[in-house]
C-alpha cells in the first residue's frame, strides 16, 4: 500500500522483504516513523509511532482525527498551487506559522508533494527549504489519507527523540528502527534541524542491545557501510538491494545496498534455532 507522503528511503518497495525479518508481536514500535510505510503494510494489533519531526506527527494526528476536513483543506491547495510563485508563497506561509499550528499540516502535505523529489529538509532556523519540484500535476493522495485514518485507529502517535520511543517498548512489542542512514563518507542530518550524527548511531545501537536483553526483539535498517557492520556486529545481518528514486534522474530508479540487522532476545533466538 502506498503512503500519504513521498519519502526519501521509504520502505514501500522493499516491504515484502522487510516483513520476513519482522517477528510477530502485540505492538510494533517505530521510533523513526517517516512515511509510515511499515505501519500501513503490516498487521500488528497495535502501533506506537514516533518521530522527532513535529510537522510529521502533527500531520498524522490531524488525519487520524479529522480526515474529511483535512482532505478538503489540503486538496484546495493542490488545485491552485502548482506554480513556482505559488509554491514559494505557500512555503513562506508554512515557515511563518509557529510549529504546532494546525494550519501547517495541510501545507506540509502540499510542500511534500510539490517540492523537489519529495524531500523533507530544514535549515538551521528550522525552516523548510526544499525548492520547487516542477511537476506537471502532483498527485493528491485522497485514498491514502482515508486508508491511513482507518489504520491509525490502532496507533498511538508521539513526537519525540527515538530514545523516548525505545523507553516505551515493553515485553510483547517488536521494535523497528529506520534512522537516517550512515554512509562511508557522511550521514544525512538535515531531515530535522536537530540532526542525527555518528554519535547518535552509536547510542541507537547500544539501546537496541539493551532492549533485546530485556526481552524485546529489535530490527533495524541502515546502509551497507563498514561502520554500520561494526555497530551491529553481534546482530544477524542480511544484505538487500533497495530501489531509490530520490535524487535520480526523472523516470529512472537507482538502487542502493542496505542491511537489515536483527537481534532477538535469547529465548526467541533459541526458539528460532529449534524450529530450524
Amino acid at each position: 500500500m502506498k503512503t500519504v507522503l513521498k519519502w526519501a528511503g521509504s520502505k514501500v518497495r522493499i516491504i515484502e522483504t522487510l516483513k520476513k525479518h519482522l517477528p510477530a508481536g502485540q505492538r510494533l514500535v517505530e521510533p523513526f516513523a517517516g512515511s509510515c510505510a511499515v505501519m500501513m503494510n503490516t498487521d500488528y494489533p497495535a502501533y506506537f509511532i514516533a518521530d522527532v519531526n513535529r510537522d510529521l506527527i502533527d500531520l498524522y494526528k490531524l488525519i487520524a482525527k479529522q480526515p474529511a476536513a483535512f482532505i478538503q483543506t489540503a486538496e484546495a491547495l493542490f488545485e491552485t498551487g502548482n506554480t513556482e510563485a505559488e509554491y514559494y508563497r505557500l512555503r513562506f506561509a508554512f515557515n511563518s506559522k509557529p510549529v504546532g499550528d494546525v494550519d501547517r499540516a495541510p501545507l506540509f502535505l502540499y510542500l511534500n508533494r510539490h517540492c523537489y523529489n519529495g524531500l523533507c529538509r530544514y535549515n538551521k532556523k528550522g525552516e523548510f527549504n526544499v525548492p520547487f519540484g516542477k511537476y506537471k500535476k502532483p498527485y493528491f493522495p485522497r485514498n491514502e489519507i482515508m486508508a491511513f485514518a482507518e489504520k491509525a485507529k490502532l496507533a498511538t502517535f508521539h513526537c519525540g527523540n527515538y530514545s523516548e520511543a525505545l523507553k516505551a517498548a515493553q515485553t510483547g512489542d517488536v521494535v523497528y528502527c529506520d534512522p537516517p542512514y550512515l554512509t562511508e563518507t557522511a550521514n544525512f542530518t538535515a531531515y530535522h534541524s536537530a540532526g542525527f550524527g555518528h554519535e547518535e548511531h552509536g547510542r541507537l545501537a547500544r539501546a537496541a542491545r539493551r532492549l533485546a536483553g530485556e526481552g524485546v526483539p529489535v530490527v533495524l535498517s541502515n546502509s551497507d557501510a563498514e561502520m554500520v557492520h561494526y555497530l551491529y556486529k553481534d546482530f544477524s545481518i542480511s544484505k538487500i538491494t533497495a530501489p531509490r528514486s530520490i535524487g535520480a534522474a526523472a523516470g529512472s530508479i537507482k538502487s542502493a545496498q542496505e542491511i537489515i540487522a536483527k537481534l532477538l532476545p535469547a529465548k526467541q533466538l533459541h526458539e528460532v534455532i529449534a524450529c530450524d
